[in-house]
């Protein structure tokens, strides 16, 4: 007999063969059961407690996974997806996790039997393409132009969230904020930017029906002498500056040896002339306020006052970006480049209210606004916190549809169709890939399920009946209504959700499954190369107490 090779050391840990695909699966299951309860209408919320004592009470399925600490790597991945769902779309981060789960699911079976992954990969990806297929068949266009539609889609797809129960507030919000901001590039495209230029205020205090969308900007600040400027001006002629209106200093500390004491006087002189033209390249102009993005002398300030212009200092950079946006203006770097086209005109209000015990100043009701702020109202922070999340949903699904002004239905309709039509198209599949292609069929029927499971009817009975309705192919919209669980035609209950979330669900869940199915080997219990020479780092460094005076270690011989 051969002595054994060691090939790994001792300190590495490798799986390897079906028992890490085994692995891979149950941790997906695993993540997929936290969030399954959290789908659809009739969903539960989760209370995470973070590392700084903080709550967060959600029901976004991103939101969960983003606070979990999670080991396992197969898991981690599972997370990432929601994330990707997240930041790609910005709804359909619980189904996306559940149907990927189920697809894991379904596959055991067949690395059981033996089957190779790579086998149960082919089969998923033609079946996502015929997904695809079917989703663009059942897919109606409509008009972005119509209120109503929208209305009736922002809210089915955020009818699963926790503010769903202030009716259409929120889905009013949204549209309305990514109308304002939608640009059109020509050719029929609509660029919608919602990171930049929606900006969502949470002010506690008042009631949620107070929220409102301002035509314009907010920011919590006030003007820098409150008792000498104006506060409430009607259109406001506004000038932008991202230079400090204050004596410029050397760059690093300079010195100035004074012989004569006049000389004192005439540094002083210079540095007020310094500040007294720089107003009056601005006051030239006659602006009624002039906001910069660093400081401003108290010498400005005064001649400022003395014109009557209301100045506001140290504003944010995006915040300066979005008040341009807003009301016309451009951003000047220097008072002497200021020309009268870049002085903001389209503002119809500026003024500074108290909001709490906050100030907080207003540039409203501009003419042709390409920012804006949604300022929520609402009783407690937590509460706050999950409507913006919910706010950022509906507002990611209103520029969804504005980009890409297609519909599928909602409840599980779609979900059943495809389910449906690939259970049809799996007879005429040949050879050993058909059993993984049926299984990916039964697998998207893991999404109606779960919406009947938190709805509390009899999952069995209703799922039996949906198949049935399905089977035959004629009606592609009944699904279940997520409120009551009843089986109803999504046309006339208006739950509808947009074309490119459910897509984009169906391939991040597949694609996703099948990287997790094509990992054979886990080797854990790598560790980092160390630079040589640098040894094993010290643990602790040792502390000598009288006790240890004795040994060796202090005093060798």
């Amino acid at each position: 007999m051969h002595a054994p090779v060691l090939v790994l050391k001792d300190s590495m840990k490798r799986e390897s063969g079906s028992k890490v695909q085994h692995a891979n699966i149950q941790a997906s299951k695993a993540v997929a059961d936290i969030i399954r309860t959290t789908l659809g209408p009739r969903s539960m919320l989760k209370m995470l407690l973070d590392a700084s004592g903080g709550i967060v009470v959600t029901n976004d399925g991103n939101a969960i996974l983003r606070e979990l600490d999670i080991a396992h790597p197969a898991a981690k991945s599972m997370i990432e997806l929601s994330r990707t769902q997240d930041e790609e779309v910005g709804d359909g981060t619980t189904s996306v996790i559940v149907l990927a789960g189920e697809m894991l699911h379904v596959a055991e079976a067949f690395i059981d039997k033996n089957f190779h992954p790579t086998v149960i990969c082919r089969a998923y990806n033609k079946a996502l393409e015929d997904a695809l297929a079917v989703l663009e068949k059942i897919a109606m266009p409509i008009d972005v132009n119509d209120r109503g539609t929208m209305l009736g889609l922002v809210k089915s797809c955020i009818g699963t969230k926790f503010t769903s129960q202030f009716g259409d507030l929120i889905a009013d919000l949204a549209i309305e904020a990514t109308t304002i901001i939608g640009v059109d590039l020509g050719q029929g495209l609509r660029e919608v930017d919602i990171k930049k230029y929606i900006k969502v205020e949470k002010v506690p205090g008042g009631q949620l029906e107070d929220s409102s969308v301002l035509k314009g900007v907010m920011f919590n600040k006030d003007v820098v002498a409150p008792g000498k400027m104006r506060r409430r001006i009607v259109n406001p002629r506004i000038i932008l500056l991202d230079c400090p209106l204050e004596y410029k200093k050397g760059e690093n500390q300079t010195n100035a040896e004074l012989v004569r004491e006049e000389d004192w006087e005439v540094l002083l002189k210079m540095e007020e002339e310094y500040i007294k033209n720089l107003c009056d390249q601005i006051v030239m102009f006659k602006p009624d306020l002039v906001i910069t993005e660093k400081g401003l002398s108290d010498l400005a300030c005064h001649y400022l006052g003395k014109h009557g212009v209301s100045a506001i200092r140290r504003l944010r950079k995006t915040d300066n970006n979005r008040i341009a946006k807003a009301c016309g203006a451009v951003i000047v770097n220097r008072p002497d480049e200021l020309q009268e086209s870049d002085v903001g005109t389209g503002a119809g209000l500026f003024e500074v209210k108290k909001i709490g015990d906050e100030f907080f100043a207003f540039i409203v009701d501009c003419k042709d606004p390409k920012a804006c702020t949604v300022l929520l109202r609402g009783a407690s922070k937590d509460l706050l916190n999950e409507v913006e999340r919910n706010l950022q949903d509906a507002m990611s699904v209103a520029r969804n549809i504005i980009k890409n002004p297609k519909l599928v239905p909602g409840g599980g309709a779609t979900e059943l169709t495809v389910s449906a039509a690939l259970k049809q198209k799996s007879s005429s599949i040949e050879g050993i890939e058909k059993w993984p292609y049926e299984a990916a069929a039964m697998a998207f029927e893991a999404i109606p399920r779960t919406l009947a499971q938190n709805c509390g009817v009899n999952v069995i009975r209703t799922m039996t009946a949906l198949q049935g309705k399905h089977a035959s192919g004629d009606n592609a919209w009944i699904g279940i209504d997520g409120n009551t669980g009843v089986i109803s035609d999504m046309k006339e209950r208006k739950i509808w959700d947009a074309y490119n979330v459910k897509a984009q669900t169906f391939k991040t869940a597949i694609e996703a499954a099948c990287m997790l199915l094509r990992i054979d080997d886990i080797v854990s219990g790598i560790k980092k190369k160390q630079a040589p020479g640098a040894g094993q780092a010290p643990s602790k460094p040792k502390i000598e107490t009288e006790a240890d005076a004795d040994n060796e270690q202090i005093l060798p011989d």
